[in-house]
């Protein structure tokens, strides 16, 4: 099974999440401040990050970027006592793959961790390097766009949202598919986050990359 950090420094906490996950055959290991749990992020073998925000030495949104900013790709899942919709953008706009708020039920907690593990090992499983449709070209090692040649700088949403085209260019995705893959299952499904990151990737594509399908989403151009 896999190998999962808690980053918590509320003991009660910490200690429900990794017995639960103990119980389903994970391995768990906990880390109280976000400087240690910076170090243990990086490290090899791990497979998925449970990650507070409010941690002393090196809050959740500082550790993220770092986590990020250094090439990890560990999918990430931000407990988080803070409900606005500032933190839990900022969280997504930093890197995290989902977002929960406190206090939340085990089971819930449990579910999305399946569907990330899941989803980091089919993405896994397709790199093969880059992926290429409609003239862009991305590296999925690096985590970099490449328009006719020209490097573009994507954010980590807008990247995982390039990537979720690319993959699958051609095809119609709807709004509430590119939610679930790219934002997480909580966020709100009347948002038009959506929109609003397909008209910063046109700008960067171009307008022609990605069209409006009426009624059904949109379409990455191959």
């Amino acid at each position: 099974m896999a190998r999962i950090l808690i980053v918590e420094d509320e003991e009660r906490i910490a200690s429900f999440v990794a017995k639960g996950l103990t119980a389903e055959g994970h391995r768990a290991t906990v880390a109280t401040d976000g400087r240690t749990g910076l170090d243990e992020a990086l490290a090899d073998g791990v497979d998925l990050v449970v990650l507070d925000i409010g941690l002393p030495d090196l809050d959740g949104f500082t550790l993220l970027a770092q986590l990020r900013a250094q090439g990890s790709r560990v999918p990430v899942i931000v407990l988080t006592a803070r409900d606005s919709v500032t933190d839990t953008v900022s969280a997504l706009e930093g890197g995290a793959d989902d977002y929960m708020a406190k206090p939340f039920r085990y089971a819930e907690l449990s579910a999305r961790i399946k569907l990330r593990l899941r989803q980091a090992a089919d993405r896994e499983a397709e790199v093969s390097g880059s992926l290429t449709a409609g003239g862009v070209v991305l590296d999925q090692r690096t985590r970099r766009a490449t328009v006719a040649g020209r490097q573009v700088d994507l954010s980590a949403r807008e990247y995982a949202l390039a990537e979720t085209f690319l993959v699958n260019a051609g095809q119609v995705l709807s709004r509430e598919q590119l939610l679930d893959q790219v934002w997480g299952l909580d966020f709100d499904p009347g948002s038009n986050v959506v929109d609003v990151y397909v008209g910063y990737l046109r700008r960067k594509f171009g307008a022609e990359a990605i069209s409006t399908v009426r009624g059904m989403g949109y379409r990455f151009n191959r």
